[in-house]
């Protein structure tokens, strides 16, 4: 477990229960067996660090509040010296304009944005075919 610059510890790799919250996620978006092969490549892929102003960035997402109850949770986490999931995402795409889908840890992001924009947050990556 490493801690980042602004003091916020991570696991070394995701929760388990990440990869069906992952997959529940892209099922809103992909046919089952896509979503089977994304969530298999996202248990296969290293971890990689990516700072979280680009993943808010290419998500094309909004940076939540501190005081929403789920980003309030995991900024609780962090000032208690706890460790975060590593996030899981799935690669966008430049051409077609498709944005990087964060298929778990949103929240954690935009929590560990509150305490540096410039925070180095561990990744799992899967790209769609």
């Amino acid at each position: 477990m490493a801690p980042d610059p602004a003091g916020t510890k991570w696991k070394d790799a995701p929760d388990e229960h990440d990869y069906p919250a992952a997959a529940d996620y892209l099922a809103l978006l992909a046919d089952p067996a896509s979503v089977q092969r994304l969530t298999d490549e996202l248990r296969a892929a290293p971890i990689v660090h990516k700072k979280a102003k680009d993943i808010l960035r290419a998500a094309g997402l909004t940076l939540l509040p501190r005081d929403n109850p789920h980003v309030a949770a995991d900024l609780d986490k962090i000032d208690n010296g706890k460790s975060l999931s590593p996030i899981l995402l799935v690669r966008g795409d430049l051409v077609s304009g498709a944005p990087l889908q964060i298929a778990d840890g949103y929240h954690r992001v935009c929590a560990s944005y509150h305490t540096d924009e410039n925070t180095d947050i561990p990744a799992k990556i899967a790209a769609p075919k």
